[in-house]
């Protein structure tokens, strides 16, 4: 095992354990940290890099983001590309919320404008939009239904009346991703599925009404559409029950297929199949059709806040300036070409918490950001600032194109419910401004904002080193909580 001690400074912010730490490494392990966090991460997360980089056919180096924290399997805020001649695919490298992700939508509002309206935007948002455990949308997807949503992803929506046609172009993806297969979902899946459309769900999954603080570029803000002092709104939710099943069906699968090849794997969770095997195959169908329930999600919850927005300040969203400025996925597995040594190789890049940040110039992003770069949307914690960054070149050289995706856990939830009272947490909101409406106590606790690391730490650590650009500043105005 390998931990602390074993990591190297390579330059500020940028700590490496070399393939020579371990026998059974094949790449080095980088994980990106300032020099205070480099002191007190965890070992686990640091062993879980290492572990990564024991995989059959990975390329260059395992990667470890500034929000990096253990994890199942791969650490959460960690991110592995493998060859596809040789190398595996992993559903620890994407985990059990499939597409969990990012979606801001922008307003011509001001924070004065909003200020006035807040607790009843806050109260009617909680209202019509379910959140918290096991919480179902208000639409009832007929059984037939699902396949399309699996298969066709916001489009579904779009088509379905929930948004607008352009929506799609500032969705990773264009919110639905090649080669989904419903065939390839189980029963169950489907099931936990069809209820849960349009909903937050819970854990640290919310709503936030938020304004424009400190902007750190001007040039790539306007790019972006935003300015000081304007209402934003993030959305924060992925798959729900529907990716959660569709992770733990392929993860049983994998386990048999990694026994029956004898893989020699450094930990069980790691579980996979080569590239090119049926299980793999499979398992990249299903988890393409859960990305696509993801972003549906985020598309359903986008529009029942415009609707929102429209009865509170009698105004259609287009007037109101409701547009997309970007969704991001966080947890998912990407086919790219990246350069790997002297030559472009294309490759299965496993994200887990962790954000694409593609750099200038790449025709993934869309046309009116491709000079700025991909915008990048960091989430804080309860009541914290969140942060939007561009994506850079040094991370199209250095980490395949990917940055930190928030802030960390530091505590797990029920030592969070321990050493914080939901009172306690309310209050702190409360004194600060900050409105917050919650499905139950206890989630106020384990999403207490010491529950995590210091989100500016983690978005400074990234800029500085070069991975991502700070652009602009949210401040929380309003929060719904699942």
């Amino acid at each position: 095992m390998v931990g602390k001690a074993d990591l190297e400074k390579i330059r500020d912010g940028v700590y490496e354990i070399p393939s020579s730490a371990r026998k059974d490494m094949r790449v080095p392990a980088r994980i990106y940290l300032d020099d205070e966090s480099a002191k007190t991460i965890e070992d686990s997360a640091i062993n879980q890099v290492a572990n990564v980089a024991c995989l059959e056919g990975i390329q260059k180096r395992s990667i470890g983001l500034p929000d990096i924290h253990f994890g199942y399997g791969f650490s959460i805020g960690g991110v592995g590309a493998f060859a596809e001649n040789n190398g595996v695919i992993s559903p620890g490298g994407v985990g059990f919320d499939i597409n969990c992700g990012v979606r801001m939508i922008k307003t011509n509002l001001t924070e004065e404008d909003v200020k006035p309206h807040m607790q009843e935007l806050v109260d009617e948002l909680f209202k019509k939009i379910p959140s918290g455990l096991g919480s179902n949308g208000i639409k009832h997807l007929k059984e037939t239904e699902i396949d399309d949503v699996l298969l066709n992803g916001a489009t579904w929506a779009i088509e379905n009346g929930y948004g607008w046609e352009e929506d799609l172009k500032f969705l990773e993806e264009n919110g639905c991703m090649a080669g989904a297969d419903p065939d390839y979902v189980s029963t169950k899946a489907k099931r936990r599925g069809i209820p849960q459309l349009g909903s937050l769900g819970s854990g640290n999954h919310f709503l936030e009404i938020q304004s424009v603080g400190d902007i750190y570029d001007e040039s790539i803000s306007k790019t972006y559409g935003l300015e000081k002092d304007q209402v934003v709104i993030l959305i924060h939710t992925g798959s729900r029950g529907c990716g959660y099943q569709i992770c733990a069906d392929n993860l049983r699968e994998m386990d048999k297929t990694a026994k029956r090849l004898k893989m020699n794997l450094p930990d069980r969770q790691l579980a996979c199949a080569p590239i090119d095997s049926d299980e793999a195959q499979k398992y990249l169908k299903a988890m393409a059709a859960g990305a696509n329930y993801a972003w549906t999600n985020r598309q359903m919850i986008q529009h029942w806040t415009r609707e929102t927005f429209e009865n509170i300040f009698q105004q259609d969203a287009d007037s109101l300036g409701m547009h997309v400025l970007y969704d991001v996925a966080h947890n998912i597995v990407k086919k790219e070409r990246h350069q790997v040594g002297k030559i472009k190789k294309t490759v299965y890049v496993h994200r887990k918490g962790a954000t694409r940040s593609f750099g200038p110039g790449n025709k993934e992003i869309p046309q009116e950001y491709r000079d700025a770069g991909q915008p990048v949307l960091i989430p804080g914690t309860m009541g914290t600032c969140s942060y939007v960054l561009a994506g850079t070149e040094t991370a199209m050289k250095e980490t395949f194109g990917s940055t930190a995706h928030g802030a960390g856990r530091v505590l797990s939830r029920s030592g969070a419910k321990r050493e914080f009272s939901p009172e306690e947490i309310q209050k702190q909101l409360n004194d600060k401004g900050i409105l917050l409406k919650a499905n139950s106590q206890p989630v106020i606790a384990e999403e207490a904002p010491k529950a995590y690391k210091d989100v500016d730490a983690v978005v400074k650590t990234a800029d500085d080193a070069g991975i991502s650009k700070l652009v602009a500043q949210m401040k929380p105005l309003g929060v719904i909580k699942g």
